[in-house]
């Protein structure tokens, strides 16, 4: 049996990006919304994710506008103290459990869940086979546009020969035998991660060789802070740095000095700027594991032997357990207007921090009629990979943020909302130290966004 949904929106992916733009539609309009998932419940690839992995970013700044993760509190024992909780994946999953609920209880809101979209307007359960179809006024919903690849859903990148023991990151807490060695394969934050955890069950850093194929850039996670007199230091920095700057390393070596920016390993010039959060206890513990393999990308793995694609061929322990951490977890497709035709599809519109792009869009979705004018105050931009296309994302989402943010009203609502990074919260006292940040960056976003635009084109 076909089954006709009498819905506005159909939101394909209930992930974080998908599930904050149903929020803000929601809350900002009369919509009637479905929201369709592959997986059994929304979260996204949160439901999969490994064990011990933590929010990177402060909890406030991740979730839906509706409803604050976590309670803003601040972290009071550990290398952490005084900077605001990360939640950890049981917290996520059962925060967006609860905004579903809260959702539903509109009565404008489905949530079809072990679902596939499968084009044509239709929606097929994987579980019982039931069909279901949106009229032809329904707006699709792309928010899967960025959905990440999870090593615990994606095969190695790399052949895995007889004999060699591979393991995605989610089984480290699984083994039931340690072993004499561990090869952890990847760049980005889940071999950090991994790298951290294993350190911080007592692997012996002499056990590890890190397979790194790209060095990266990393934000200081003390600064990422929901304290406007803080966290609005980072984009002053980061204009200033490059208005003085004659290249993006230059812009980046500034930022390093100024302590915006981090990098394992001093002697190393990174080229991967996706720039997720770390604390300098964690640097301190990454710096302490010295086989590091920088070879490229790894294209095979024997027992005793890791071949790379440049040819060469690096030996390990017979035993080494091999971790799969090389998942492309920030997907970088081109860019496209967020509204067309029938269609949205979810992207970046500020840099960084998805989850308050996605709200923005469903609040200028709610409030706006001309696609024209939605596409003008929420230009797409992307997630960061090489240096310059961070460089591309903070001019993209500095002038996306300038547009939206000269509304009245989207500034007023964007004011109240913790996802918002750059927000000074309706009623904050001020201060000083905030008063001279704001000038800073009054000054520097003019210059600096001409220079990080020059420097991105390689002009």
């Amino acid at each position: 049996m076909e089954e006709t949904l009498d819905v506005d929106h159909l939101v394909v992916g209930a992930g974080a990006m998908g599930m904050a733009y149903a929020d803000a539609l929601v809350d900002h309009s009369d919509a009637r919304v479905a929201v369709v998932d592959r997986r059994h419940a929304p979260g996204g690839h949160w439901l999969e994710a490994y064990p011990f992995v933590r929010l990177h970013q402060s909890a406030s700044f991740y979730g839906v506008a509706s409803t604050m993760l976590g309670g803003g509190r601040l972290q009071e024992h550990g290398p952490e103290a005084g900077l605001q909780e990360r939640a950890s994946q049981p917290e996520i999953v059962a925060y967006f459990a609860r905004a579903a609920d809260r959702m539903r209880r509109t009565g404008r809101v489905e949530l079809l869940t072990g679902a596939d979209f499968v084009g044509d307007r239709t929606v097929v359960s994987r579980v019982s086979g039931r069909r279901w179809v949106v009229p032809e006024p329904c707006r699709i919903v792309d928010a899967r546009y960025l959905a990440p690849s999870i090593p615990a859903e994606s095969p190695p990148p790399f052949a895995v020969g007889d004999g060699a023991r591979v393991v995605p990151v989610n089984d480290l807490v699984r083994l039931e035998e340690a072993p004499g060695h561990y090869v952890v394969v990847g760049s980005g934050k889940t071999a950090t991660d991994a790298c951290v955890w294993l350190l911080g069950q007592g692997v012996d850093p002499g056990a590890i060789c890190w397979v790194r194929p790209r060095d990266p850039w990393m934000l200081n996670r003390a600064l990422i802070q929901p304290d406007p007199a803080v966290f609005l230091g980072v984009p002053a920095a980061i204009f200033e740095s490059a208005a003085a700057s004659t290249s993006l390393d230059e812009v980046f070596l500034r930022l390093e000095e100024a302590g915006v920016m981090l990098r394992i390993d001093r002697s190393v010039t990174p080229t991967m700027a996706k720039a997720p959060t770390l604390g300098e206890w964690e640097l301190a513990l990454l710096r302490s594991v010295e086989d590091v393999v920088r070879r490229g990308h790894l294209a095979a793995v024997e027992r005793g032997r890791l071949h790379f694609t440049d040819g060469s061929t690096v030996q390990v322990p017979d035993d080494a357990v091999v971790v799969h951490c090389a998942a492309d977890g920030l997907k970088n497709p081109p860019l496209v207007p967020v509204w067309q035709p029938g269609l949205i599809t979810l992207q970046p519109v500020r840099a960084g921090f998805p989850c308050f792009g996605a709200a923005v869009t469903g609040y200028v979705e709610a409030t706006r009629d001309d696609d024209d004018e939605k596409n003008r105050l929420c230009p797409p931009s992307r997630f960061g990979d090489s240096l310059a296309q961070w460089a591309e994302m903070n001019v993209r989402g500095t002038r996306a943020s300038m547009a939206f943010g000269a509304e009245p009203d989207i500034a007023d609502w964007a004011a109240t909302v913790a996802l918002n990074p750059a927000r000074v919260p309706p009623g904050h006292p001020g201060s000083p130290e905030l008063d001279r940040v704001r000038a800073r960056l009054a000054a520097s976003t003019g210059p600096g966004l001409v220079a990080l635009e020059q420097m991105a084109r390689g002009a």
